[in-house]
């Protein structure tokens, strides 16, 4: 409520909307709702331990703030407020290459732990490039989104002929049009960083990016935002973690906004949970310390 209070219609029905009919977006919703738990009883809990590790830095709780490519327009301070927030609570911030004020200056923002996830706008000069900066500003690991070949048909903004600041100034499409495997084993050659690869959605895509050395495959499909009549996140997470088989790291994202979501995806098989869509709510309704306001309520649930 008290984002959409504080944001304007445009910025709101970005924030919330998704491709077409938006089915997708509510198959994540569903896939999520749909599942139950099955509680066991009198076991010792007097002790919990939400805390892990990733990439050898300890997180407080199995999340990370996924990357938000126009967080500019939710919150003053765009993609420095969830760095910061993220480092006084103690999980990672993943900021992406289209988010103000550039990767560069939330490097400079705070000494701690960050992520970062690049589009692919240019050619292999420019991709490497910036791969070998975010190595030069010691972020902890790169994301590569794979599952932005076209912008999604987001109607919510078309019939408003909206567009972000992010991508009122955006180009360079066919470059990520063209992004192959081949691409994934030039960037494996010289980075020194974990490599991530955000937009898996299918078992056969996870084997191929293990096979080719990657260390995180991130199951997602874009919040709902890129592909109409995808299957429900969790109900794809499963297979892909059968078929991996333990070769690599998990990350999940897609609809979570409880900290029962983020079980329901442990369970599954996720190592790490990824909070997108909430954290731009938090990131309106109240910048940094909402954001942190936000973990804290999942940490509780």
């Amino acid at each position: 409520k008290k984002a959409k209070e504080n944001l304007s219609k445009e910025s709101w029905d970005y924030l919330i909307g998704a491709a077409e009919t938006e089915t997708t977006f509510k198959r994540n919703r569903f896939a999520l709702d749909n599942l139950a738990f099955r509680p066991r009883v009198l076991r010792d809990v007097e002790n919990i331990d939400l805390t892990t590790e990733l990439f050898n830095h300890k997180l407080r709780i199995p999340l990370i703030l996924a990357p938000i490519g126009s967080m500019q327009d939710f919150v003053d301070g765009a993609g420095v407020a969830p760095t910061i927030a993220a480092a006084d609570f103690g999980i990672m911030h993943m900021t992406s290459s289209t988010c103000l004020p550039g990767f560069e200056e939330v490097a400079k923002s705070i000494d701690y732990p960050k992520l970062f996830q690049l589009y692919i706008r240019g050619n292999n000069d420019w991709v490497d490039d910036n791969i070998k900066k975010a190595m030069d500003y010691n972020y902890a690991g790169v994301c590569l989104t794979v599952d932005l070949d076209a912008y999604g048909r987001r109607e919510r903004d078309l019939a408003k002929r909206y567009r972000t600041t992010s991508r009122q100034s955006a180009s360079g499409f066919e470059h990520q049009m063209r992004f192959s495997w081949k691409d994934i084993d030039r960037i494996k050659s010289y980075c020194n960083l974990p490599i991530i690869i955000k937009g898996i959605a299918t078992a056969e895509d996870a084997v191929l990016a293990v096979e080719h050395g990657v260390e995180v495959v991130y199951v997602s499909n874009h919040g709902g935002r890129q592909l109409d009549y995808g299957l429900g996140g969790l109900k794809v997470l499963p297979e892909i973690v059968n078929a991996i088989n333990g070769k690599s790291k998990i990350f999940f994202d897609g609809g979570i906004m409880r900290g029962t979501d983020v079980v329901k995806a442990m369970a599954l098989g996720a190592d790490i949970v990824g909070i997108g869509r909430l954290q731009g709510l938090a990131a309106g309704a109240g910048g940094a310390k909402a954001i942190f306001r936000m973990l804290e309520l999942l940490e509780l649930e």
